[in-house]
C-alpha cells in the first residue's frame, strides 16, 4: 500500500501571516514550532516551510506572536475576547450578538470557522481599516446550539450527503455508507453532527432517524418535531411506568384534603379539547359575597420527582400543539383521563379558593390540595351563548352534543355572575396598564386525511375572557402568597420586561403610515395608546400586520426566580400555576406551594432557576414548531388555489422582495423582487417599501395589492406569489 503524498504548495501559500494567527488564536494557550504549523497546513516541501519560518519571524518582530521556547511560539492576546451566540445569513456571514458590545458584530464567511447557526461563539473583534466597522473572527466553538439536523439524503455508492433543510446551513453532512440507518436516496431523515475534522470541507454525521418521503404529510410533522428536537412518541418505559400508577380516588387520600365534592362545579373549554385542566367552583355566601374555587388538576400528585415520567416531563417541560395533533406532556393515561377534570367525576385538585364582593375584591383567600366533582362541562360556544342571551337553553347548533338541552338554572347562574366579576377585574387591569394582545388565530377545517379544507379565524369572546380573568387571578394571588412570604421563598415566576425603546418607535414609524399615533411619554400613556392602537385596527385589513408588529416590540416572557413583575399584564407578581397537564412549571409552583404550606425551608434557587431557564427554552422551540407547522398546512392550503387571484396586504419588505399576506385567510408568502415585471425595484428602507428606478412606482409596507399564487414548496416551506398589481379598493 502506497502512502499518500501530501500537496506540495509550489505557489506559495495565499494570506499565510493571517492563517498562522488563525491557528495560533484558535488554540492559544498552546505552542506551534513551525513543523506542527506546515503538518496543520498539509505541505511538507521545502519551499512551503520557509515562507512559514520567515511569517513567524515577521509576526514577532510586530509583537503578533511570542516565542515561549526556541522555536516554539503562541499567540500574544492583543485583543479582548467575547463570547455571544452567531446568527447566520443566508450568504453564509453572520452576526454575533454579544453583551460586551451594543452593535451585533459582523463576522464574514471567511471567518465563520465552522461554527453553525445558534451556537454559543468565543470571538475576537477589530476595526476594519477601510471603514472603521467592527468586525469579528470565530476563535472557538463553546456549545453547539444544535447536533441534531433534518434533510434529504443523497446516495452514492460509497457515501452520502445529508442537505439540511433551511438556509442557515451552509454545509451539507458527510455520511459514511454504513452509518446511513437503510435510508433510501431521497429519503427525510434525522443526522446527528458527530464531529468536524480540522481538514474536512464538512462535517461528518449519522443517520438516525428514516422520518419517510419529503412532502408527504407525517413526514414533514414529524421532520418539524425533529428539527426542534421535539419527541413525538414516549418512551415505552415511561408508557408502562404511567399506566402503572393509581389514579383511584381512595378515601385515605380524600381525608388529606379539603373536600368540595359538593359545590357547584364546572369547566369551559374549546369544544374540542380532550384535557380538562382547570374547572371553576361557584357558591353564594349568607354575607353575599361569593366564593369561587379556581381548581387545578393536581398532576404533582401523580408525577412525583425522581421517577422516569417526571424526568420525560421535565425535559419535555411543554406540550405542543401542531395544526393536526397535540404533542403532550404527560402521556394519555394522566393527561386524557386521570388529570383531567372530565364532567361527572372524582378529582384531585389543587385549588386556590378566593371570597369576593360585588365588586371583585378579594376578601378573603385559600390555597390547597382538594378534592372536587364536576357537575358539568361547556364548550366556549355554549356559555357564550348563556352570556350572550341570559338563558338557560342552549340550541342544538350550538350544543357539544347537537342535542338541545336545558341548563340548570344554578349553573346559569352562575356563569353570568362570573362573567360580571369577570368584566370588572378586566377593567381594573386595563385601568392599570394591562396590555390587552388579541390577536387573531389562523386554524384549519381539516378532513379526515388532514389536508386543510378550510381557514377560520379564532377570536376570544366573553366567555374566554372569563376563564382567562379567573385564571390570572389564581396565577396573581399565588405567586403574591409566596412572593410576599418573609424570609424570601425560591419560587416559578412568569414574567415580562418593558418594551424595547427604539422597537417601540419603530412601530410607530410603520402605524404612521395608517394614520395613527402612539405615545410614549411614559408606562401609563405607552400602555394606553397601544391599547388604543389594537382597537382601532381590530377588523381592518391591517390588523394582523399591526398586531404582529405590536407583540414584537414586546419582550418575550419567561420562566425565572427572580420576580421582576409583568409588564404586559400589569402584576407585580405574576406565576403559572393553572394549567399543570401541559406546562412543567406549573408543575413546580404547585410543589413549591405545598412545601411553603407545609412551612418547609426554601427550594434551592439556583436548581429551580437552571430547570426555569430549561423551560423557557422548550417553550421558544414548541413555540416555533407550531408556527412551523401552521406555514406548512398555509402551504398546503395555498396549493388548491393555484389559479386564483387574491387580494393581500404587504406584511414585510427586505432588499430581496416583499411579503404579501392574503387578507381572507392569512396566508403569508412572498413576491421576489427579480420576478416583479416592467420595471426594476429597489428596497427604501426608509420608507419601507420597494421603489420602480424607471416609474418610481412604489409598494411600501401595509399597501393592499393582487396576488397568485407562484409556487408551494411543502419541503422548503416556501410560498411564492406572483405580484398582479396594485389593489384599486
Amino acid at each position: 500500500m502506497t502512502r499518500k503524498r501530501k500537496k506540495k504548495a509550489s505557489n506559495g501559500i495565499s494570506n499565510l501571516s493571517q492563517t498562522i494567527l488563525n491557528i495560533l488564536r484558535k488554540e492559544r494557550n498552546k505552542t506551534f514550532n513551525y513543523k506542527q504549523i506546515a503538518a496543520i497546513l498539509n505541505v511538507n516541501d521545502a519551499s512551503s516551510r520557509n515562507q512559514i519560518i520567515k511569517k513567524l519571524q515577521l509576526l514577532l518582530s510586530q509583537k503578533e506572536i511570542e516565542e515561549v521556547e526556541r522555536g516554539k511560539f503562541k499567540a500574544v492576546v492583543n485583543t479582548e475576547y467575547s463570547t455571544g451566540i452567531i446568527d447566520l445569513t443566508s450568504k453564509g456571514s453572520g452576526y454575533v450578538i454579544c453583551e460586551d458590545y451594543d452593535d451585533d458584530i459582523f463576522i464574514a464567511s471567511n471567518n465563520i470557522n465552522k461554527a453553525l447557526n445558534g451556537d454559543e461563539v468565543e470571538l475576537y473583534v477589530y476595526k476594519r481599516k477601510k471603514h472603521g466597522k467592527l468586525e469579528g473572527e470565530i476563535t472557538n466553538i463553546i456549545k453547539r446550539a444544535k447536533t441534531e439536523y433534518v434533510g434529504v439524503i443523497q446516495l452514492s455508492k460509497n457515501y452520502a450527503f445529508v442537505v439540511v433543510d433551511g438556509y442557515k446551513m451552509y454545509k451539507d453532512i458527510f455520511v459514511p455508507i454504513n452509518k446511513t440507518g437503510g435510508a433510501e436516496d431521497g429519503d427525510k431523515v434525522l443526522v446527528s453532527l458527530e464531529d468536524w475534522p480540522d481538514k474536512a470541507d464538512s462535517p461528518n454525521g449519522k443517520v438516525l432517524k428514516v422520518l419517510g418521503k419529503p412532502g408527504e404529510h407525517n413526514t414533514e410533522i414529524h421532520a418539524i418535531l425533529a428539527d426542534y428536537g421535539l419527541p413525538y412518541e414516549f418512551p415505552p418505559e415511561v408508557e408502562e411506568f404511567a399506566n402503572n400508577i393509581d389514579t383511584s380516588i381512595n378515601e385515605d387520600e380524600i381525608k388529606k384534603r379539603r373536600d368540595m365534592r359538593k359545590v357547584l362545579t364546572f369547566t369551559i373549554d374549546p369544544k374540542d379539547a380532550k384535557d380538562f385542566d382547570d374547572a371553576l367552583s361557584f357558591e353564594v355566601l349568607e354575607n353575599g359575597n361569593y366564593e369561587i374555587g379556581i381548581h387545578i388538576a393536581d398532576v404533582s400528585h401523580y408525577v412525583q420527582e425522581g421517577t422516569i415520567l417526571d424526568d420525560e416531563a421535565y425535559e419535555r417541560a411543554t406540550s405542543v400543539y401542531l395544526v393536526d395533533r397535540v404533542v403532550p406532556m404527560l402521556p394519555e393515561i394522566l393527561s386524557n383521563n386521570a388529570c383531567s377534570l372530565r364532567p361527572h367525576e372524582e378529582k384531585f385538585t389543587f385549588s386556590a379558593v378566593f371570597e369576593l364582593n360585588n365588586k371583585a375584591q378579594v376578601v378573603n383567600q385559600w390555597f390547597g390540595r382538594t378534592v372536587t366533582y364536576s357537575d358539568a362541562r361547556f364548550a366556549y360556544e355554549e356559555a357564550q351563548h348563556i352570556i350572550e342571551t341570559k338563558l338557560n337553553a342552549i340550541p342544538k347548533e350550538i350544543s357539544i352534543t347537537g342535542d338541545a338541552y336545558n341548563v340548570d338554572q344554578p349553573i346559569a347562574d352562575a356563569v353570568l355572575k362570573l362573567d360580571q366579576l369577570a368584566k370588572i377585574m378586566r377593567s381594573k387591569r386595563m385601568g392599570a396598564g394591562a396590555i390587552s394582545f388579541d390577536k387573531v388565530e389562523v386554524k384549519f377545517n381539516l378532513d379526515t386525511e388532514s389536508n386543510p379544507v378550510g381557514v377560520f379565524f379564532k377570536t376570544s369572546a366573553d366567555a374566554n375572557k372569563l376563564i382567562e380573568e379567573f385564571m390570572l387571578l389564581a396565577n396573581k394571588k399565588v405567586a403574591e402568597f409566596v412572593g410576599k412570604k418573609k424570609p424570601e421563598k425560591t419560587f416559578i415566576y412568569r414574567v415580562h420586561d418593558e418594551p424595547d425603546e427604539s422597537k417601540l418607535h419603530a412601530l410607530q414609524n410603520v402605524v404612521f403610515k395608517f394614520g395613527y399615533k402612539l405615545d410614549f411619554k411614559d408606562r401609563k400613556s405607552t400602555s394606553a395608546s397601544l391599547n388604543g392602537l389594537l382597537t382601532d385596527v381590530a377588523g381592518k385589513k391591517e390588523q394582523n400586520l399591526v398586531d404582529t408588529l405590536a407583540i414584537r416590540t414586546m419582550s418575550k416572557a419567561e420562566y425565572t426566580t427572580h420576580n421582576i413583575g409583568h409588564y404586559g399584564l400589569a402584576f407585580d407578581y405574576y406565576s403559572h400555576f393553572t394549567s399543570p397537564i401541559r406546562r412543567y412549571p406549573d408543575v413546580m409552583a404547585h410543589r413549591l406551594l405545598q412545601l411553603y404550606l407545609d412551612d418547609g425551608k426554601s427550594a434551592s434557587e439556583v436548581i429551580y432557576e437552571e430547570k426555569c431557564k430549561h423551560s423557557s427554552s422548550m417553550e421558544y422551540l414548541a413555540t416555533r414548531a407550531e408556527r412551523d407547522s401552521i406555514k406548512y398546512m398555509q402551504i398546503r392550503f395555498m396549493q388548491d388555489h393555484e389559479d386564483e387571484e387574491f387580494a393581500g396586504v404587504i406584511s414585510g419588505v427586505t432588499d430581496w422582495g416583499i411579503y404579501v399576506e392574503i387578507i381572507d385567510n392569512k396566508c403569508e408568502g412572498m413576491v421576489r423582487t427579480r420576478d416583479i415585471k416592467g420595471d426594476y425595484y429597489e428596497f427604501d428602507e426608509s420608507q419601507y417599501a420597494i421603489i420602480g428606478r424607471e416609474s418610481k412606482t412604489m409598494y411600501q409596507l401595509g399597501d393592499e395589492v393582487i396576488v397568485k399564487v407562484k409556487e408551494t414548496d411543502l419541503v422548503k416551506k416556501h410560498l411564492d406569489f406572483h405580484l398582479i398589481g396594485k389593489s384599486n379598493t
